[in-house]
């Protein structure tokens, strides 16, 4: 029997419609195809989409007095694994994205060490280098559903601050134990070599713990606007943590308060009191399809899919409503829990027609329970733009149209 929210066992599901399913491939591999009587393009230096595929980032308009600064979306509901290609990974920029030659950029370690260092990129490439698969999200994703309204929008638009890659580059241990770091010490203070000189105090716990210097993204070297030659990664934390273009470090006894971590990237609180240094993002999820602004074409089943992620620890589980959160089926996890890494999960899902509201819930393995929108917004001042992890839902009306609403 159908279960009155439309939910469905993967496993049964996949097990009882396999035969459906291959004969719907067959029947419709039957016509003669017209690319199969003509040689193809020759090979190219660069690969590139096809040009029936049409993804690009999703721009956020900058402030008018600095157009080059401001950001751009990764399209979440037309992506699918947990890997955001590098020409699709979320940008935000404070000056602009800086044009610098390599040979002539150097890190330079300093403060309360021992021995003050300085790396060119040719010296970094010499270490011995680590990958790690890791999201980055930027505090102020999905700033949009704090509003009053709910707006219509797309899940990248309303969530794509967040990307995910297999970063390569060497632990940043490593480099402050070689300059004999001052253990009495408490922060780092990381800035980079953009004209903005964006920079962040960093606690020295998280920067011996899992932070790295960043060369390569996918395999292939940084892209200029993911802080080409090198950056820091401070993993599970808010992304404007992981200075791009990194040209120093210096170690020291107490935090910068520079203006991102004072009138910028703080948690004001309804008290009038404010979280400053709040640097890890909470546990979260959002389905990414079917998502705002979608069209469900005709009634049938249809593959609930999306991401969850957490700065605290791996995702443990996550749950699926088709009706607002009012009952609730375990989805599956595809892709292995790791920590700071994203997992992709799916669950079927019939629809015919009813309305119907979407959401996802997460938990880590600290324990951490993903809140609803109400609970997530329940001690934050008016105008809160910082770490919200709310539920995310998306509302299917009679014909099928998907747009954000509030629950």
């Amino acid at each position: 029997m159908l279960p009155k929210n439309g939910l469905l066992n993967r496993r049964t599901f996949l097990a009882g419609s396999a035969g459906f399913l291959s004969t719907a491939v067959w029947a419709s591999s039957q016509k003669d195809e017209p690319w199969r009587f003509t040689s193809g393009r020759r090979m190219s230096p660069y690969g590139a989409p096809s040009k029936y595929v049409g993804l690009e980032r999703l721009q956020i308009g900058g402030h008018p007095l600095a157009p080059e600064a401001g950001a751009s979306s990764t399209p979440l509901e037309r992506l699918n694994g947990i890997i955001t290609p590098n020409s699709l990974h979320f940008e935000r920029h404070h000056s602009g994205v800086p044009d610098i030659d390599p040979s002539q950029h150097r890190l330079r370690i300093f403060g309360n060490v021992q021995r003050p260092v300085s790396f060119g990129y040719e010296d970094l490439q010499r270490y011995p280098l680590v990958s790690k698969v890791l999201f980055i999200e930027c505090s102020g994703n999905s700033y949009a559903n704090t509003l009053p309204t709910a707006l219509d929008k797309s899940a990248g638009e309303l969530n794509g601050l967040l990307s995910c890659a297999e970063w390569t580059g060497i632990p940043l241990r490593q480099l402050l134990e070689e300059a004999g770091y001052d253990p009495k010490s408490d922060w780092v203070v990381a800035e980079g070599a953009d004209a903005a000189g964006m920079n962040r105090s960093v606690p020295l716990s998280l920067a011996l713990e899992d932070a790295m210097i960043a060369l390569y993204q996918n395999g292939e070297p940084l892209r200029a606007e993911q802080g080409f030659p090198m950056r820091l990664l401070v993993p599970g934390c808010e992304g404007n943590l992981s200075i791009k273009w990194l040209r120093s470090l210096e170690v020291r006894k107490n935090p910068a308060h520079t203006r991102e971590e004072t009138s910028k990237y703080t948690d004001l609180l309804k008290d009038g009191s404010a979280n400053q240094f709040s640097l890890r993002m909470g546990v979260k999820s959002i389905v990414t399809a079917p998502s705002g602004k979608m069209q469900l074409p005709d009634h049938g089943v249809y593959e609930i899919t999306g991401l969850a992620w957490s700065g605290h620890g791996a995702v443990k589980t996550v749950e699926v409503s088709a009706d607002g959160g009012r009952s609730w089926r375990a989805a599956e996890i595809q892709s292995e829990p790791g920590l700071y890494r994203p997992t992709r999960f799916r669950l079927p899902w019939r629809w015919e027609g009813q309305p119907a509201v979407l959401q996802s819930r997460a938990v880590d393995s600290s324990g951490n329970r993903q809140p609803t929108r109400s609970g997530a917004l329940a001690n934050a001042a008016p105008g809160f733009t910082y770490h919200y992890n709310g539920i995310q839902s998306w509302g299917v009306d009679q014909q099928g149209r998907v747009s954000n609403v509030y629950r």
